[in-house]
C-alpha cells in the first residue's frame, strides 16, 4: 500500500509533470497538515512550491473524506491561476468573489453536496452579512483544510494590512478542533511571523497557557515542539508549526539606477527596455505614472499594456493574458499586480520608483525569474518617492476625535449605508470604509443588510499601538532609501530587512558583481521624454450627480445636476501625480505666490490645445476668492486677462471659514454655504455673449467648480468652462 509521501508525490506529479519530487520541506508540512492535522505558518520564497503544499494536501484529506479546502485569497489574479492549477490535478476548485456573483448560488450548493475540493474566497467575502451569517457557519463545520494565503495581511505590521482578514478569528474559532491550517506567505520579518502565529492560536477553547511574547513556539523544517505530542487528537492548536526557509532568489539580478528627473528615467526605459531579458513588469507608485510610462512607451514603438487598480476587471484579465502569453514586452503597474501574477518565465521587473518598504519591495520582485536562471531586477528611485510614500500614509486610521464622531453618528437598530453616513463625519469614503472595517473587526461595530450599525460595546482607541504602527513605516521608508544608496550586497540587506538568519552576500547584484546596466540616456530619448513629460493640459470631467444624503446636512440639492446649472468640461494643467509637471504644480502650490512665467506659459499651451474644442470663445474671466493662495489665483486670472485680452469681471466671494476637503457631502455642504456671486458681479453676466472662464487653484473633490459654476449660470452666465492649475486625480 503506498505511504502518505508515497500519494503526495503521484499529486505533485498530476500538478508539474511527471520530473517534479516533492523537497524535504514541502513534505514535513504536507505531513504536518495530512498525517498531524496541525496548523502551519509557512514562510517561504516566492517560487517555493507553497500551492503545491496546499493542493496535495487537499487531495489527501479528500481521500479520507475530508471537507472541502477554503482559500482565503486577496487577488482575483491568484484566484485565476489557482482554479487553473488545481484542475491539472483533477482538483474541483471554484472561487466566489465579487466578478461571479451570479455564480455563488450554484457554488454555495455544490459545496453543500460535496462536489467542490477547493472554494476560494476572498478575505471581503467574509464580512458579507449574508455569506457571514448564512454560509459561513455551515462552510466552517464542513472545512477541510483552510488555507490563508498571503498571511502577511492578517498582520499589522505586514506591508499589505487588510481588516477583513481579521475576520479570520471567527472563522477559525468555528472550526472543528482537528481541522488542519496552512498560513502562507513571502513576505514577513520576525515581527509579522509571530504576529500571524498568534492568530493562528485562535480555537474555540481556551488557548494554552504561556503568552507568546518570545516568538514563535517552533521554527525550522521538521521542528516537532510541543504541539505535535500525543498526535493530532492531543495537540494543543495554540502551538503552530513554523516553517521558515531562507529567502534567497538566486535567479535574480538586482541593481540600482540614479537618474536625476522622471524624464531620465523615462529615456532610460525607452533606451534599455529591449535589452531586457523576455517580458516583465514595470512598477509605478501612482496611477497616472503607470498611465503616463505606458502612453510614452507605446509611442516609441514598443507594446505594453497598463494595469492599475483603477483598469477594469476585462482589462486586467486581458493585461495578464498578454503577458502571460508575451504578446506584450511589459505591464506597466502599480501595486495593485503585487500579489498572486503568476509567470514563472517573467525576465525582469523595473520600478520607477521605490515602494515605501524593502519588504513590500521583495515581494513584488519575487514576481520574476521563478522557473528561469536568470532575471534582471531594477530600480529607478525618484526624487518624488518620499512624497507620495507621506500621501498613502496620511490615508491611515483617523484620529480618534474622528472615529467617537463616526460612532456618535451610528445607532444600534438603523443601519446606515457609507454613503449616508459620509454626510455626518469628517471623512473621505475610502478611509471611512478602511475604518469602519476596523471597527467591525474590534466589535464596535456590525456590518449588517442596509449598511452599519453600532454594538454599544465599550471600545478603546489604541493611540499606542497605532504610534507604534506609524514609527514602524518610518522606519521602513528610511531602509528602502538606505538599500537605494547602500553598498553593500542588495540581496542580503533584503534578506536581512526579512530576518532571514540565512542571509549571506549573494555575488550577483550590481554591488557584489558590477552594474548590469550603464544610466546612459541616448539624447534623442531624454529629448523625446522631455517633451512629453512637458505636455500640459488634462480634462476635468464636469459633475453630473450631487452626492447622496444632502438632505441630511442642510443642503436642499439631490440627484442630477440640472443641465442649465452645470460646467463644462474643464481643464488644468496637470495632475499633483503627474511625472511630469506633478513637482513642478507641487512647487508653486506650496509657494502660493505669483505664478510663474513657466507655469502661465504652460496655462496658455492648455488653452491653445483646448480652444478646438469650444462651442464659443469665453468673453471673461472670473476667479474664485482663495483663502489659501489668493495670491496665485489672482495673479493667474489677471495674467489670462491680459494675455487673452479678456476683462476680467472679479472673483466669487467665500466667507471665512474654510471648506471641508475630507468627502464629498462635506464638501457640498461648506462650500454651498460659503461661496457666493458678489452684486457687482452677478450684475454683468445677463449681459455676456459668451462663456465664463472660471479660474482657480486646485481641483479636489470637483465640487467647489461644479458649484462656482451653478452659482455663474443661475446668475446668468451662458456657459461655464473651469481652469485649474492642477488636479489630484
Amino acid at each position: 500500500m503506498p505511504t502518505v509521501r508515497d500519494q503526495a508525490e503521484e499529486v505533485l506529479r498530476a500538478l508539474a509533470g511527471d520530473h517534479a519530487r516533492l523537497r524535504d520541506d514541502q513534505w514535513t508540512a504536507i505531513e504536518a497538515l495530512v498525517v498531524d492535522r496541525r496548523r502551519v505558518l509557512c514562510v517561504q520564497r516566492t517560487g517555493w512550491g507553497k500551492s503545491a503544499v496546499y493542493f496535495i494536501a487537499t487531495a489527501l484529506l479528500r481521500r479520507q473524506q475530508a471537507g472541502p479546502t477554503v482559500i482565503i485569497s486577496p487577488l482575483l489574479a491568484l484566484m485565476r491561476n489557482q482554479v487553473e492549477a488545481a484542475s491539472r490535478a483533477g482538483i474541483r476548485a471554484y472561487t466566489i468573489n465579487s466578478a461571479n456573483l451570479q455564480e455563488w448560488e450554484d457554488i454555495t450548493a455544490a459545496v453543500h453536496a460535496g462536489a467542490v475540493d477547493v472554494l476560494l474566497i476572498s478575505p471581503e467575502r467574509l464580512n458579507n452579512p449574508d455569506f457571514r451569517d448564512s454560509v459561513l457557519p455551515k462552510l466552517a463545520g464542513t472545512t477541510g483544510l483552510l488555507v490563508v494565503d498571503e498571511a502577511h495581511c492578517v498582520s499589522d505590521w505586514g506591508h499589505d494590512f487588510r481588516p477583513d482578514y481579521r475576520r479570520l478569528r471567527t472563522f477559525l474559532a468555528e472550526l472543528a478542533p482537528d481541522t488542519p491550517v496552512l498560513a502562507t506567505t513571502a513576505t514577513a520579518n520576525a515581527r509579522v511571523i509571530t504576529d500571524v502565529a498568534e492568530q493562528l492560536n485562535t480555537t474555540a477553547t481556551a488557548p494554552a497557557e504561556g503568552a507568546r511574547e518570545e516568538g514563535p513556539a517552533s521554527e525550522g523544517p521538521g521542528s516537532d515542539g510541543p504541539a505535535s505530542e500525543g498526535g493530532a487528537a492531543g495537540r494543543r492548536a495554540a502551538d503552530p508549526l513554523v516553517l521558515r526557509g531562507p529567502l534567497d532568489r538566486e535567479s535574480l539580478r538586482l541593481a540600482v539606477l540614479d537618474l536625476p528627473s522622471p524624464a531620465h528615467r523615462l529615456g532610460w526605459l525607452a533606451d534599455h527596455l529591449a535589452e531586457l531579458p523576455g517580458s516583465g513588469i514595470v512598477y509605478t507608485l501612482t496611477v497616472a505614472a503607470a498611465r503616463e510610462t505606458a502612453e510614452f512607451l507605446r509611442a516609441r514603438g514598443f507594446a505594453v499594456a497598463e494595469y492599475t487598480g483603477q483598469s477594469e476587471d476585462a482589462d486586467r484579465r486581458a493585461a495578464e493574458a498578454d503577458l502571460l502569453d508575451n504578446r506584450v514586452k511589459a505591464l506597466i503597474a502599480t501595486s495593485a499586480l503585487g500579489m498572486g501574477f503568476d509567470k514563472p518565465d517573467l525576465g525582469f521587473v523595473v520600478h520607477q520608483g521605490a515602494p515605501p518598504s524593502p519588504i513590500a519591495y521583495y515581494q513584488q520582485v519575487g514576481r520574476a525569474g521563478r522557473a528561469v536562471r536568470h532575471a534582471e531586477v531594477l530600480l529607478l528611485p525618484g526624487a518624488e518617492d518620499a512624497a507620495i510614500w507621506r500621501y498613502f500614509a496620511s490615508l491611515a486610521f483617523p484620529p480618534e476625535d474622528q472615529v467617537r464622531a463616526t460612532l456618535a453618528a451610528l445607532q444600534p437598530d438603523r443601519a446606515q449605508s457609507t454613503a449616508v453616513l459620509e454626510t455626518r463625519v469628517e471623512l473621505r469614503r475610502a478611509r471611512l470604509e478602511l475604518m469602519l472595517k476596523v471597527l467591525d473587526v474590534d466589535g464596535a461595530v456590525r456590518r449588517v443588510k442596509g449598511g452599519w450599525v453600532t454594538t454599544g460595546e465599550p471600545w478603546r482607541y489604541d493611540s499606542a499601538r497605532l504610534a507604534r504602527v506609524a514609527a514602524a513605516r518610518d522606519d521602513e521608508q528610511r531602509a528602502m532609501i538606505e538599500y537605494a544608496a547602500t553598498g553593500d550586497c542588495r540581496m542580503d540587506y533584503l534578506r536581512r530587512c526579512l530576518d532571514d538568519p540565512e542571509s549571506v552576500p549573494c555575488g550577483r547584484c550590481d554591488n557584489c558583481a558590477g552594474a548590469p546596466f550603464s544610466a546612459s540616456v541616448s539624447a534623442d530619448a531624454l529629448a523625446a521624454a522631455t517633451a512629453f513629460l512637458g505636455r500640459a493640459g488634462i480634462e476635468i470631467p464636469p459633475r453630473k450627480l450631487w452626492p447622496t444624503g444632502l438632505a441630511a446636512v442642510g443642503v436642499p440639492l439631490s440627484g442630477k445636476i440640472a443641465p442649465g446649472e452645470q460646467a463644462e468640461p474643464g481643464r488644468a494643467v496637470g495632475r499633483l501625480s503627474d511625472l511630469g509637471w506633478g513637482a513642478r504644480l507641487r512647487a508653486a502650490l506650496d509657494g502660493g505666490g505669483e505664478p510663474s512665467d513657466q507655469l502661465v506659459d504652460a496655462v496658455v499651451a492648455v488653452l491653445k490645445q483646448w480652444s478646438g474644442s469650444w462651442a464659443a470663445r469665453p468673453v471673461a474671466v472670473v476667479g474664485i476668492d482663495s483663502a489659501t493662495r489668493p495670491e496665485l489665483v489672482r495673479g493667474l486670472a489677471e495674467r489670462i486677462s491680459t494675455i487673452g485680452r479678456l476683462p476680467l469681471l472679479g472673483a466669487l466671494s467665500s466667507a471665512p471659514g474654510g471648506y471641508a476637503a475630507v468627502n464629498s457631502a462635506a464638501r457640498v455642504r461648506d462650500v454651498h454655504a460659503r461661496l457666493a456671486v458678489p452684486a457687482p458681479l452677478a450684475a454683468r453676466l445677463p449681459d455676456l455673449g459668451g462663456p465664463v472662464l472660471l479660474v482657480d487653484d486646485l481641483v479636489d473633490s470637483g465640487w467647489t467648480m461644479a458649484l462656482a459654476a451653478r452659482l455663474l449660470r443661475l446668475a446668468g452666465a451662458p456657459a461655464v468652462l473651469p481652469l485649474a492649475l492642477a488636479t489630484t486625480t
